[in-house]
C-alpha cells in the first residue's frame, strides 16, 4: 500500500531551522507532484512547497527565501529545509503527492501522509 511517512518536525525558537524528510514507500512517485501543506488550529491548510512533475520547485509568498523543497527520486524522498522560522509557521506540516495532468500541472494532490509538528516559539 502506498504510503507517504513525515519525519523531522519538532520544536524550534525564532530564527531557528528545521528540514522535513517525506518518505514514499509501497510505491514511486517518480513523475508526480509533490507538495508540503501545513495547518495551524482554527485556520485552513494551506500550501507551502513543493516540487512539480518536471522537478521545477514552487513557493507560496510567505516562505520564499526561507525554506527549500527538493526531490530525491533515487531515495523516493521529497525535502523541506526551513530557515528563518517565524512563529506563523507554526502548524502541523503535511507531505501529499498527486498524479499528473500534463507537465506542471496536477490538479489533485490526493496522497496524504499522517503529518509532522512544527512549533516556533518567539
Amino acid at each position: 500500500q502506498a504510503q507517504l511517512v513525515e519525519s523531522g518536525g519538532g520544536s524550534v525558537q525564532a530564527g531557528g531551522s528545521l528540514r522535513l524528510s517525506c518518505a514514499a514507500s509501497g510505491s514511486t512517485y517518480k513523475g508526480y507532484c509533490m507538495g508540503w501543506f501545513r495547518q495551524a488550529p482554527g485556520k485552513e491548510r494551506e500550501r507551502v512547497a513543493g516540487v512539480d512533475n518536471r522537478n521545477v520547485p514552487w513557493y507560496t509568498t510567505s516562505v520564499k527565501g526561507r525554506f527549500t523543497a527538493s526531490l530525491d527520486n533515487a531515495e523516493n524522498t521529497l525535502y523541506l529545509q526551513m530557515s528563518n522560522l517565524k512563529p506563523e509557521d507554526t502548524a502541523m506540516y503535511y507531505c501529499a503527492a498527486a498524479a499528473p495532468l500534463y507537465a506542471g500541472y496536477c490538479p489533485a494532490y490526493n496522497i496524504w501522509g499522517q503529518g509532522t509538528q512544527v512549533t516556533v516559539s518567539s
